[in-house]
């Protein structure tokens, strides 16, 4: 392969590893060109696995480590744990230039923890914070992924009145208000129930506050898929709907199939750590690893820096 995109894999990260990474490295590996995957973990139990996919050995590496990090460990347990962790080695090869990006669907606080000790973050960011570098990060992100459309931004907030909201709102509202970006459209606030309007594609919010709304879309998404399908097998007539809709009932699943929206970056790291969903399966991994190539084929890194001032 000439100059391909090398992406690091914590193999062990997550539930139900190896298997749902290395399926969904072959998923991704069929759908994508001139990807190299840089594969970190256990060995003996990645390869009986790899052997049955269809990935060319030409496409990937294994280093062995059979030291992982669990998803129980605190941030601090999981940094003493050493240099000789999945985690730690994929990170690693991202500091040595050896990959481009890394993905993991291990566990979140370590993750960032073992990122911030090996790598820098961007110029003038400390850490990602509800903040007007925030909103620009985020929109970049959304570019990257989305190059057709533009970035609009909305606080989470619990009205839409100035006056509401905690102090820390409040002045990031003013920022962002009378700092105008071309980057993206300030919207102002929006509540969590208009959040899936489509009136701003770019949420900000605190990680507590952010981590319960996505928790309840994606539980809220889960309960309705699994309630409609109830009611559609229930009877006769509702198993004959079901066929005769089966192309629009596959759109709406779709559009309500958290895998399809996995993978997260960590903003403010000034190279590319990829959080995937530790309960997804591999073709939420698999989905994770196309926004990996995304963000690096759109250098969305590059464009952060760039817009910073």
């Amino acid at each position: 392969m000439s100059n391909p995109i090398k992406i690091a894999v914590d193999a062990m990260g997550g539930e139900n590893s190896p298997a749902k990474v290395i399926k969904g490295i072959e998923i991704h590996n069929y759908n994508s060109k001139n990807i190299f995957y840089n594969i970190f973990g256990d060995v003996n139990l990645i390869k009986p696995i790899i052997n049955k996919t269809k990935i060319s050995e030409n496409n990937f590496e294994l280093i062995h480590t059979d030291n992982n990090i669990k998803d129980d460990d605190s941030p601090l347990t999981a940094a003493k744990k050493g240099k000789n962790t999945s985690m730690w080695l994929s990170i690693e090869s991202l500091k040595k230039n050896t990959s481009h990006a890394i993905v993991s669907a291990g566990n979140t606080g370590a993750l960032f923890v073992i990122a911030k000790l090996n790598l820098n973050m961007i110029e003038k960011i400390d850490k990602p914070a509800l903040s007007a570098f925030f909103s620009l990060m985020g929109s970049a992100l959304h570019r990257s992924l989305f190059e057709n459309e533009d970035a609009k931004v909305a606080l989470l907030n619990i009205g839409s009145e100035e006056i509401k909201g905690n102090n820390t709102i409040k002045n990031t509202y003013q920022i962002l208000n009378e700092k105008k970006n071309p980057l993206f459209e300030f919207k102002g606030y929006i509540e969590g129930n208009h959040i899936m309007n489509g009136d701003a594609n770019v949420i900000v919010t605190d990680g507590f506050t952010g981590n319960i709304a996505l928790k309840t879309a994606e539980g809220t998404a889960n309960f309705i898929t699994s309630e409609l399908k109830q009611a559609l097998n229930s009877t006769f007539i509702g198993k004959l709907s079901s066929i005769l809709n089966i192309k629009n009932l596959k759109k709406f699943k779709n559009k309500l199939d958290p895998r399809l929206y996995n993978g997260a970056i960590l903003l403010g790291l000034d190279k590319p750590v990829i959080k995937s969903h530790g309960s997804t399966d591999e073709i939420g991994f698999a989905n994770s690893l196309k926004v990996c190539e995304k963000i690096i084929k759109s250098k969305l890194i590059d464009k952060i820096k760039k817009n910073i001032i």
